[in-house]
């Protein structure tokens, strides 16, 4: 066993103690001097048992029902999958390991508008709002791309522009995201990622598997 495994436990260990994430993160990665990229990994894909099971309750369908989307954290994700990086946490949720930031328009950008939606059309909401951070560069572009897509595909919603997209949606019942502040605030969890899977027929890694992978690469 490497030391990233080794940190995994002892980072799920104080994690299931109850001590705060980012303390425990800093004090087990600093512990066993982990570069950047395998601290990031273990931020954004380990959780404490109690966190797994509260996201799993949360776990809804949206049918008939008004759905919030987190639009630059699911076209990143989306993305994630079509170049086969994305990770299923320890949580189920599917999350990239970009470490991008802001969002950026590239050659892939059409392509995940259009899956994301046909995704949002699968989940058969009465309504769907679109929300994207207008801070991001070329957010409005962004925004007519996706309400042209809309209409071609025929969902019933529209797509905002906001300042805050994180606390826009913890006013939403039903949101996709695989931000842990919204999740953590909202009462039910869409789970728009299996349905982006099956469009794309791609699965994304899961977290036990990249863990080996990238132990075996410290070792």
């Amino acid at each position: 066993m490497g030391k990233l495994k080794e940190a995994y436990f002892d980072l799920k260990f104080l994690l299931n103690r109850g001590y705060r994430k980012k303390l425990a993160l800093e004090f087990v990665c600093n512990h066993y001097m982990l570069p950047l990229q395998y601290r990031h990994f273990l931020a954004r894909c380990v959780f404490s048992d109690y966190w797994i099971n509260e996201v799993r309750e949360k776990i809804s369908s949206c049918e008939e029902k008004i759905l919030g989307i987190d639009g630059f954290n699911i076209l990143i994700t989306v993305e994630s999958l079509m170049e086969g990086t994305a990770i299923r946490c320890e949580d189920g949720i599917v999350r990239d390991l970009k470490y991008q930031g802001k969002y950026k328009i590239n050659e892939k950008t059409e392509k995940a508008i259009e899956v994301m939606l046909l995704a949002i059309k699968e989940l058969n909401p009465r309504k769907t709002i679109i929300l994207y951070g207008r801070s991001n560069p070329k957010s409005a572009e962004i925004k007519i791309a996706t309400q042209k897509k809309l209409k071609e595909i025929k969902i019933k919603g529209k797509v905002r522009l906001v300042k805050s997209p994180d606390f826009e949606l913890k006013k939403f019942e039903y949101v996709s995201t695989g931000d842990v502040g919204i999740i953590r605030s909202v009462p039910y969890l869409v789970n728009i990622f299996s349905h982006i899977s099956r469009i794309l027929n791609k699965n994304p890694i899961d977290f036990k598997e990249m863990l080996d992978i990238l132990d075996e690469r410290l070792k």
